[in-house]
């Protein structure tokens, strides 16, 4: 009887099935919450240098997390050894076309301490939502604060485009003339909910009568006269001219 090899029978190369290994995928991620432009940012480089088959000569995320590894490794606003260090050298490739400008190193610098400042940006913000997550806090929208909030965010952008009008008018921009004169109404109507200013509450104060003196010398016009006893004194029109002291001593 002749013996088929079966399955388990066929050789196998060392001994061992071949098993197709895939390169491990780079992750690297700063949630964000979308309070800053890195992710859109990330999205854009990523999709140019995927595109263009270019990798590490186009900045993405991952030179920031090998930025952000020297970081770690040399300390803060250590530049030039992060550069200089052999393990980091993917954050030099994407400026190697640039080498031969002579503000090279300054460019070079000053374009990681941007970058350094937007991941630094991101991760506080990540902490703080961690944090708040952790806490279990969330924002309520009927709470009285937040109307507040809402209306401050309103007369603040207000502010802002008043103050750019202004600008403009002064400047001679006739339409933007117009529009600055619609604005002050509007910041007109926002005002009007609220108390008026102290300065504008002025009490009624009585009308100080002159010294009699001087009402002598400066009597009353024919039509003001003869309109009875005075609202204060009780005496008839001119009868303190001649109760004065300095009056009857002359």
């Amino acid at each position: 009887r002749e013996l088929r090899p079966g399955p388990r029978d066929e050789p196998r190369s060392n001994g061992r099935r071949e098993e197709k290994t895939e390169k491990p995928r780079f992750m690297f991620n700063i949630a964000d919450g979308g309070f800053t432009e890195l992710h859109t940012l990330w999205q854009n480089e990523e999709r140019a240098a995927i595109s263009s088959g270019k990798l590490n000569e186009i900045w993405h995320r991952r030179h920031d997390y090998w930025l952000l590894a020297g970081i770690v490794l040399h300390g803060y606003a250590r530049w030039q050894d992060i550069q200089n260090d052999a393990q980091f050298a993917i954050i030099n490739e994407p400026f190697k076309t640039e080498a031969n400008k002579g503000n090279f190193l300054e460019m070079k610098n000053k374009f990681l301490a941007r970058r350094f400042k937007l991941l630094e940006q991101a991760l506080v913000i990540e902490e703080q939502l961690r944090r708040a997550a952790y806490l279990n806090l969330s924002q309520e929208p009927a709470h009285p604060a937040m109307a507040l909030h809402a209306r401050f965010a309103e007369a603040e952008c207000l502010a802002e485009s008043h103050q750019h009008l202004s600008k403009e008018s002064l400047a001679g921009n006739k339409p933007a003339n117009a529009v600055l004169h619609k604005a002050g109404g509007v910041a007109e109507r926002h005002e009007g909910g609220r108390d008026p200013p102290a300065s504008h509450a002025v009490p009624n104060t009585p009308h100080r009568s002159p010294p009699s003196d001087v009402r002598a010398q400066h009597p009353q016009p024919a039509g003001q006269q003869g309109h009875g006893a005075s609202p204060h004194t009780g005496l008839p029109p001119g009868s303190l001219r001649y109760t004065s002291g300095v009056r009857g001593g002359l």
